[in-house]
């Protein structure tokens, strides 16, 4: 599904990150993996959280009896790859590349970072070759 990317708070993405790790989740579990401890203020913080992710098309709800579930719509790749095409399209009038170049040459790639990166453009090459 094609969704127009929306910005995801810091704090937004610690709750997606706890629904990716383990799903369905309660309000109360959620809370209880961000606060230790957590209060009746941490369980509202993470209900409005919710509410927001909601909103922007990143987290389901489904009523069961009195237990609201949630689920992440969206997956870690997923939402990486429309947070880099947004950013694309804000900074590089969409073209991936200017930021794909920088990634690589400013970070510090391990030799199997490299190699990684050196497999995945080999294949991707094959691939449009034998559509071509």
């Amino acid at each position: 599904m094609t969704r127009t990317p929306r910005d995801v708070t810091d704090t937004e993405l610690k709750v997606l990150q706890v629904l990716w790790r383990d799903m369905p989740l309660t309000i109360r579990r959620i809370t209880d993996q961000l606060y230790e401890g957590g209060n009746a203020s941490h369980y509202a913080t993470v209900q409005k959280l919710l509410e927001r992710l909601e909103a922007k098309g990143y987290v389901a709800r489904k009523t069961s009896g009195r237990v609201r579930l949630f689920t992440a719509t969206v997956d870690r790749e997923g939402l990486i790859g429309q947070q880099l095409q947004a950013t694309a399209d804000k900074l590089c009038e969409g073209s991936l590349t200017p930021l794909l170049t920088h990634l690589v040459q400013e970070a510090s790639l391990s030799s199997e970072d490299m190699r990684a990166i050196k497999n995945l453009v080999d294949e991707l090459g094959k691939k449009k070759r034998k559509c071509s």
